[in-house]
């Protein structure tokens, strides 16, 4: 998720956007959130996006979705990967996980939802850690006050050589998703 921030931060500066950022680090390994904010416009001065305002909210974890829609405006996009991040007392048994509720509830949210299979999409383009290039792509298939392919040309110059294929197949399907070569739905099981 830091990665593609940065990714989307350079693309717009590249484009002559001024550029906030913030990220918030939630101890991750024991379950806490690590969220970016990525703010793009003129006349900037804040890093954080207050609640109400975010245009889209890309989503790496279902339940991390649920928990950052408070930040985006009406008539907001969620791009969100379909995948779950399971919490210890799940894995123990003592809780469930909802996924089934929390994808029913996503679908009532008053906002254009895509959701993604990111994590199988970056399998089929040869690994798993390419989730990033997958939602990068389903980004780039939206409205955005740069050109989208920026966000993979961005990507190739911060990442090594050795894993410019992978990211550019996984950047390409999550643009076909993001298009709705695939359906919005790509993968849902």
């Amino acid at each position: 998720m830091v990665l593609a921030s940065r990714i989307i931060a350079q693309t717009a500066m590249k484009n002559g956007w001024q550029v906030r950022t913030s990220e918030i680090h939630g101890m991750a390994q024991r379950g806490g959130a690590v969220t970016s904010h990525v703010r793009i416009g003129k006349n900037l001065f804040g890093a954080l996006i207050p609640n109400g305002a975010a245009d889209i909210l890309l989503g790496f974890e279902l339940a991390e979705t649920v928990r950052g829609l408070e930040k985006l405006k009406a008539g907001g996009k969620i791009i969100a990967n379909s995948a779950k991040v399971v919490p210890v007392s799940v894995t123990m048994g003592k809780t469930k996980y909802p996924d089934q509720e929390i994808l029913q509830y996503l679908k009532k949210q008053p906002y254009d939802l895509t959701l993604v299979d990111a994590h199988s999409l970056a399998l089929k383009a040869g690994h798993y850690k390419a989730v990033n290039m997958v939602l990068l792509g389903v980004l780039a298939a939206q409205k955005l006050p740069f050109a989208g392919d920026g966000l993979l040309s961005t990507a190739l110059e911060l990442l090594p050589a050795k894993l410019h294929e992978v990211n550019v197949k996984a950047f390409y399907l999550g643009k076909q998703t993001g298009e709705g070569y695939y359906g919005h739905s790509a993968a849902i099981s």
